[in-house]
This record gives C-alpha cells, structure tokens and sequence, in this order.
C-alpha cells in the first residue's frame, strides 16, 4: 500500500477573533442556495464543503476549525435544507438521492459555491472538501469547473453508486462485519448481488480519470458503508497513471473519519492542503 506521510508539525491556529464571516446567496439551476464564508486574516487556500447523504445544514464547526487553520471556507445549507431553496432528495425519501441526475444537480451546486468563493478571493488555490456522498459529487463538479484546483474527500467511494448500494445492502450496518467477513467476500458480492433499485449509476472513476489535480482521500480500514481496500486498489492504478492523487488509511477509524475522536484525518488534510496550495502557486510563477 501507498501511503502519504507528511511532517505533522505543530498546527499554528488563528483566533477565532481573526476570522471574518459573511453570509451569501447564491443561484444554482434556479435555486437560491445560502450559506456562510469563513475567512482568516492570512488565508493560504481556499475551500467549499460538499455534503454528505443527509440533510446537511451549513457544517459551521468543521468551517471554523478549517479558517482558524489559515484556509477560507464557504458552507452552504444543501439544497432543501435550512435556508436553501429547492428540493431536498436524501436517504430518509428514498434511494433517489443517489440517482444520477441528483448527484449531479448537486455537483453544479458545489460548482456555484466555487465561483460565488472564487469572487471573494481570486489570488489563492480553491479546492473542494467532502465526505461520503461528495466521493461522487466532487470529481464531477473538478471536472466542469475549471477553478477547482485540489480536492480532498474524506471517505469517499471510488465505487459506482450501485455497487455501493450493494455493498451497503451487504454489511447491513453491521459494526462487526469485517470480522466475520474477508476482503474477497466482500468484492464477490459487489461484483455479483442482484439490485434492488433500478436508476442510473455514476461512476466516478470516469470524471477521475479525466483529472489531473492532487487528491487525497483519506479513509478507515473498519468503514462499513464504502469498501475502502478496493478504492485504495482504484487509486493506485489512477497514481500508476500518473495521477496525482494520494490516500492515508487509518486503521482503527471506521467510515466518520472526518469526525472522530482522533484529530489526526483532519490534521493531515490541513497540512496536505497547505503543502499543495504552495505548490500551486509556485508552479504560476
């Protein structure tokens, strides 16, 4: 396995008192999408949120957290939550939330907040930041906009929507189930179990392979809604390409990487984020 290692020097936050907020609203395929953006006093990239499956409201800790780290973030209710306009199509009303043409109402909505981040400051690297779902969203939207620079994606499926449902049909929530089940199991079944629903998938191995920005993806080993050894397997043809992309497995974490009661992930990502917005910017000189 690949893993990116980097320095975990000591991270130099900013004050809260520094940050500056200002709440915005912005229009994606006929909705008014609001939401909120964080900007430190020095801000070394910039970030938009992308949800999860639920019914996301603006994530305003994890945004403060990523600003008093020196990076400027926009998070936006999703579309039919809180102050969002539109319809909110999610797991609790149906498996629709990961139709096709869902997911990719969602990347041109993630798509908006880019530009709306952009406006606020064109000097600085923007990228995307997501968990779950967003492993399916992100890649789209990187491919449309061409602002997007870096993405990191937080247990994150390399999966088509279906096979996930399949593989999530399979672990049935099952905290134990990597103890009771092997790695070829698991792949015999996402290969082979009939599905239960019947809509358009997406893969996004297709948009990521038409990518040439750094991800990384950071994943954990017990994760029971994505099958993470075989989206390591995914990344590591797409770097035998030539991608730059870049995983960290954490092996005691399973899928809420992201929120753990470890701050290692979210460390990481900062630093990782930091090191490849100075990289972006050196290559423009």
């Amino acid at each position: 396995m690949s893993l990116i290692l980097i320095p975990m020097n000591r991270l130099i936050a900013q004050s809260l008192d520094s940050l500056k907020t200002e709440n915005v609203t912005f229009k994606s395929e006929g909705v008014s999408l609001v939401g909120t953006i964080y900007k430190p006093k020095h801000s070394h990239a910039a970030l938009v949120i992308v949800h999860g499956s639920g019914q996301e409201p603006r994530m305003t800790e994890f945004a403060e957290l990523l600003a008093k780290n020196g990076i400027s973030v926009l998070t936006y209710d999703k579309r039919g939550v809180g102050e969002s306009g539109g319809v909110y199509a999610g797991p609790e009303v149906g498996t629709n939330n990961i139709d096709s043409v869902n997911i990719n109402l969602l990347a041109k909505d993630a798509s908006a907040a880019v530009n709306i981040l952009h406006q606020h400051d064109k000097n600085i690297p923007i990228g995307l930041v997501g968990f779950s779902q967003a492993g399916w969203i992100i890649p789209i939207t990187a491919n449309k906009n061409p602002l997007v620079e870096f993405m990191v994606l937080f247990s994150c499926p390399t999966i088509t929507t279906l096979e996930q449902l399949r593989f999530q049909f399979y672990t049935n929530g099952n905290t134990d189930f990597w103890v009771n089940h092997t790695e070829a199991e698991a792949r015999e079944h996402i290969m082979n179990d009939p599905d239960r629903y019947q809509f358009v998938s997406t893969d996004p191995k297709v948009a990521l392979s038409t990518l040439s920005i750094p991800g990384l993806w950071l994943f954990g080993e017990k994760d029971i809604q994505i099958p993470v050894k075989l989206g390591i397997e995914h990344l590591n043809a797409f770097k035998v390409q030539g991608k730059p992309f870049e995983y960290t497995l954490f092996s005691k974490l399973g899928h809420n990487t992201a929120f753990a009661n470890t701050t290692e992930p979210v460390d990481i990502s900062i630093h990782w984020i930091k090191q490849k917005a100075l990289e972006i910017k050196d290559n423009e000189h």
